[in-house]
């Protein structure tokens, strides 16, 4: 009869730890639905198309798809986008070492080494650039370095503690500049 207790013992100790890893299993099902799920793409190229016309080209390593309450995109290997114009000509290159698009507040945040190359050949340089969908237009709070003609003999180097752009980079304007200008006149010699 002890042995049959014993056994009854054992056997309610198992069911008892069983049960626990149960319960812990439902506890992380449960964590992780709270949580939410995270989408993960390898070598992901992204097209953006508007009216048919394709805008731009996104490349990046690895994304992660944050699908939360606030859900957001996370590309922490950094991103290269290729902007385009009507005919599909590329207008714009834009990279940086990490990028982060929040969805439900149509907010991109470029940060760490981005540089942006223009039609025109002038290179932004920044540790952040955020692009707000909603007015279609980049900018930084941070401290920028605007270089023209690059390379050139009449390269032309501005730097601001931030700036503000178009979609293309066509037009900018650069808070509180500073730089070397020749002036001829009126106007900035070119």
């Amino acid at each position: 009869m002890k042995s049959l207790i014993n056994i009854f013992l054992i056997l309610l100790t198992l069911m008892t730890f069983t049960s626990c890893e149960n319960d812990l299993s439902k506890v992380k099902e449960i964590e992780s639905k709270r949580k939410g799920e995270v989408e993960i793409t390898k070598g992901a190229q992204i097209i953006y198309s508007d009216s048919a016309y394709v805008k731009a080209k996104l490349n990046t390593p690895i994304l992660y798809h944050y699908k939360t309450a606030a859900p957001y995109f996370e590309m922490p290997k950094g991103i290269e986008v290729l902007l385009f114009d009507k005919n599909l000509k590329q207008t714009t290159k834009v990279t940086s070492n990490y990028a982060i698009q929040r969805e439900n507040e149509k907010v991109v945040q470029l940060k760490n080494n981005v540089v942006v190359i223009n039609a025109e050949g002038s290179t932004f340089e920044s540790e952040e650039l955020i692009w707000d969908e909603n007015t279609k237009k980049f900018y930084s709070n941070l401290p920028v370095t605007i270089t023209l003609n690059k390379g050139l003999p009449t390269q032309k180097i501005i730097n601001g503690p931030g700036f503000w752009a178009n979609e293309d980079f066509s037009y900018y304007e650069i808070r509180q500049g500073s730089g070397v200008f020749n002036f001829k006149g009126n106007a900035i010699e070119e």
